[in-house]
């Protein structure tokens, strides 16, 4: 259940064509889990300021149930890093912030997946 959020200040305008698929193929080869379960959400045109610029910049929250870690942190912030590089978002001005969160807390087809 890998749900990754990015809000931005970036206009939808700005976002390129199949940024959401792409989006979405590279978290998944990050994450390693199936496609099927990955759940990517761009929330543009957001009033944001970081480090005092209201420039390009971005929050991403990344939650799953599992793999996630020291290392997999770090993967996943260069893979979700580099997206957002294709919207002029700096690597320095964006948080990505991890969620591992226990299966009871999920829900989903009417259970959860600790079902």
């Amino acid at each position: 259940m890998p749900l990754l959020q990015v809000f931005t200040n970036v206009r939808d305008s700005k976002i390129p064509d199949g940024f959401l698929s792409d989006m979405s193929d590279m978290f998944q080869k990050a994450i390693g889990k199936p496609m099927e379960a990955i759940l990517v959400s761009v929330v543009p045109n957001q009033t944001m300021m970081f480090g005092g610029s209201s420039d390009a910049c971005a929050l991403a929250k990344m939650t799953s149930i599992g793999s996630l870690g020291i290392e997999e942190n770090k993967n996943l912030t260069k893979v979700i890093t580099a997206a957002m590089a294709k919207m002029n978002v700096a690597a320095d001005r964006m948080y990505v912030i991890f969620r591992d969160i226990a299966p009871q807390d999920v829900g989903f087809n009417n259970t959860t997946f600790a079902s």
